[in-house]
């Protein structure tokens, strides 16, 4: 490797908003930010899916419909 080319590679610790840090190298250096994996809602668990306009039920209904339908076909081939 070239001497002289490379940036630096150093210990830097990452703090987020809601009070966690995190310890890890990097060539920026120390870092803070507004969102981690600790408070991030899809990896805690809270996060909602917001339905506009009913498409989820819609969508379910039609799959829900779908399979009755094949079912009673099933029956009456059966």
């Amino acid at each position: 490797m070239k001497e002289g080319i490379h940036p630096k590679y150093v210990e830097a610790t990452i703090g987020c908003a809601c009070g966690a840090v995190y310890k890890t190298k990097t060539t920026v250096g120390h870092m803070s930010v507004e969102i981690c994996s600790n408070c991030h809602p899809y990896f805690t668990g809270k996060q909602k899916l917001i339905d506009t306009a009913g498409r989820v039920e819609k969508f379910q209904k039609k799959y829900k419909r779908g399979k009755k339908a094949e079912a009673t076909t099933a029956e009456a081939t059966a």
